[in-house]
């Protein structure tokens, strides 16, 4: 494959477009752009259709507003590009209304409230900064939805509602910098995607794979990541096949798919893009897990998104990378060389230290959910506890601007790998944190909290929110100030006192970090229904109206498609590990008990010892009791779960009393399939799913 002909070949992009559409149109498209305003009728006609030439010659003969919706997928509804003719024929025809609007049914995806089920109206709206592309045959237009009152019932709107908050808030700072009018500023992202392959013939195998996307029961194989062979390993052959198609078919869509390596965990992957504009980014993140799925079907294999599908090794993470940057080309979190006498910087920085420390529970909230709960101070990802790494450098930078004492300068140590014919390179100023929610990897921030099935737009969205509002305030003060280098110093030394406790550069493992945060007066939220009671606080409201990201309503909804959803799949799973007990594993335990018996009582016939297959049988019965026990409480549990009318109130009960029983249930079958024969165990194991590739 010619990457460099190929690349974006599926994306009408801006290189397309200014191929395809006359000059007049194409400076009015990206003029509408640029200042947020909407594209005259006659404009996105021609658009339309030469969007629709470029997508027939490619093969495409339907069009689809694809967009996405609070299920937490992408939505696609396919219209033909046909329209016919007196003649009896039809012509291909793509009008700019077409490309403008669509109307999919708002009554059929969650509203949470918003829509009753007899108000089936909804619209999807062209966003003209993220390409089309061709997916399957299809042109794909991305999309924002809406109801018909205006209400937004997608990811993409309020993320695009925040970016034009942060990018008002933070040209009145750079105004104050001496920056031009014209200077934009968006944020940018990079999301590192973290999945694992299965095969499909073990997959097919597994009712609770099928169901829920992880494993409900397994037993730990001989080997787990113990050896830390895997991480950065020698990829395997059929693995390097999938990824190899991967990285062409996201190519192809222009998708920057750029690093792919072995993770921690054994069948466990990684890939990273280039950074890009985040609206992009996330349009960009949902078609990586997409492809990937289907890419892998193609290869006999399955690839598992879940955060957690196997219990006793690492989950998988999405890292979502995070920056500022002007349409100059300048990044904001670029702390330059001397980044002591940078103060734009520094008062950026002061902004997200802030931010990240007055509104912890809104980060927290953007990545629960029931399946990054397992992972989340699970000593594979970061701790519940919000905190900021900063490192060294910049943490001394920071004290000495509290303090008010001199830094000294400092050159850049040359690291001497004890080689002679290795030259020596520059060591960096900080070193990395993996155990931290939001670190700083030297231009961006890197939080690694969002669960891998995830959308990174809820992340985003509040990031850009939250800073917003800090830049506003700064603005706010700055501006009236009557000698701003005087107020600037000010402001930066007050903020940083006031907010240091939100920097941790410490191990975030370590249990002395839970009693330390405590102290500090930081939130440990835990779970998700934990969190979720924070949605709908006042101040955290308040945030969102004011930079008209969501209405109040808006977010009443979220929040109970949120905790609705927790509930459902809590539901969802306990009756699937109800279903597997009953009908597979218990009667598969209670087929090999029998064999042991019958064994026994043969070579108790011919005076041989039945101790292994009499001891062997005794214990499997007490843990088919244990099974059938967990079973009958859990069925009961489950029951009460669902009869409970307060949606906080159920989800804590499941979270409190649900998942501790289908944690004793786990834990007999588990010891079972210790002790049963493998060829009866009635599913494929750990062994097989792990190494089975």
């Amino acid at each position: 494959m010619d990457v460099s002909k190929n690349f974006g070949s599926m994306a009408f992009n801006d290189k397309v477009m200014r191929e395809r559409l006359p000059k007049s149109t194409y400076k009015e498209l990206k003029q509408a752009i640029s200042e947020n305003q909407p594209l005259p009728l006659e404009v996105a006609n021609v658009v339309a259709n030469a969007m629709k030439d470029w997508a027939i010659e490619k093969g495409a003969t339907h069009f689809t507003h694809w967009f996405q919706p609070l299920s937490g997928v992408t939505a696609e509804k396919h219209d033909s590009f046909i329209s016919p003719t007196p003649e009896g024929g039809v012509i291909m025809e793509f009008s700019g209304k077409e490309l403008i609007k669509g109307e999919p049914d708002a009554s059929s995806f969650p509203s949470g409230g918003l829509r009753s089920t007899f108000e089936a109206r909804g619209y999807t709206s062209w966003d003209p900064t993220s390409y089309a592309f061709i997916k399957d045959g299809t042109l794909c237009i991305p999309t924002a939805f809406c109801s018909y009152n205006g209400e937004a019932l997608d990811k993409k709107t309020p993320l695009l509602k925040s970016m034009h908050a942060i990018n008002s808030a933070a040209k009145r700072i750079l105004k104050l910098f001496g920056a031009p009018d014209s200077v934009e500023v968006t944020t940018t992202v990079g999301a590192e995607q973290e999945y694992f392959l299965v095969d499909k013939k073990y997959f097919d195998l597994r009712k609770d794979l099928l169901f829920t996307g992880r494993t409900l029961y397994g037993a730990l194989p001989p080997k787990g990541q113990e050896l830390e062979d895997h991480y950065f390993g020698t990829i395997k052959s059929r693995v390097s096949a999938y990824m190899k198609e991967l990285d062409e078919e996201l190519w192809k869509l222009g998708v920057l798919a750029k690093t792919k390596h072995n993770e921690v965990a054994p069948a466990q992957h990684e890939l990273a893009p280039v950074f890009t504009t985040t609206n992009i980014a996330t349009d960009h993140n949902q078609l990586t897990m997409e492809i990937m799925q289907k890419v892998a079907k193609r290869h006999g294999l399955v690839c598992l998104l879940h955060e957690k599908p196997f219990a006793g090794i690492n989950g998988s993470g999405k890292h979502n990378n995070w920056s500022i940057s002007t349409s100059d080309g300048t990044n904001l979190l670029n702390p330059g060389k001397s980044p002591e006498d940078n103060a734009q910087f520094l008062l950026f920085l002061a902004a997200i230290i802030k931010g990240i420390d007055e509104y912890q529970e809104l980060l927290r909230i953007s990545v629960a959910s029931a399946g990054n709960d397992h992972r989340l101070g699970a000593n594979e990802a970061p701790p519940a506890i919000i905190s900021i790494f900063l490192g060294d450098e910049l943490t001394e930078i920071l004290d000495s601007i509290e303090k008010g004492y001199k830094l000294d300068k400092r050159k850049k140590t040359l690291m001497r790998i004890g080689v002679d014919f290795m030259p020596p390179f520059a060591k960096d100023t900080t070193d990395r944190n993996r155990t931290s929610p939001f670190a700083f990897t030297g231009n961006k921030f890197e939080f690694r909290m969002p669960g891998s099935s995830a959308s990174i737009s809820a992340a985003n969205t509040v990031l850009n929110t939250i800073i917003a509002a800090e830049l506003t305030e700064f603005a706010d003060e700055l501006e009236k100030a009557t000698d701003f280098n005087e107020a600037l110093s000010d402001l930066i030394k007050r903020t940083i006192k006031e907010h240091k406790r939100i920097i941790f550069n410490g191990n975030g493992y370590d249990k002395a970090w839970i009693d330390e945060a405590e102290k500090r007066g930081l939130l440990n939220l835990k779970s998700t229904p934990e969190a979720l009671k924070y949605m709908l606080e006042k101040k955290d409201v308040e945030i969102f109206e004011k930079f008209h990201v969501f209405t109040a309503n808006e977010i009443k909804s979220r929040y109970e498609i949120h905790i609705d959803n927790y509930c459902k799949i809590l539901n969802i799973e306990a009756k699937t590990m109800l279903d597997m007990a009953k009908t597979d594993i218990i009667p598969a335990v209670g087929k090999y008990t029998a064999q042991l018996l019958e064994t026994a009582k043969l070579k108790k016939e011919f005076g041989l010892s039945t101790t292994p297959e009499s001891d062997i049988a005794a214990e499997l019965s007490d843990k088919s009791v244990a099974m059938f026990n967990s079973v009958k409480t859990l069925s009961v549990l489950a029951e009460q779960a669902k009869n409970i009318s307060d949606e906080q109130a159920r989800a804590e009960f499941y979270h409190n009393e649900v998942i501790p029983a289908m944690e004793s249930l786990r834990h007999a079958a588990d010891s079972a399939e210790l002790l049963t024969d493998g060829a009866m165990w009635p599913m494929p194991g750990y062994k097989d799913l792990l190494f089975g590739i």
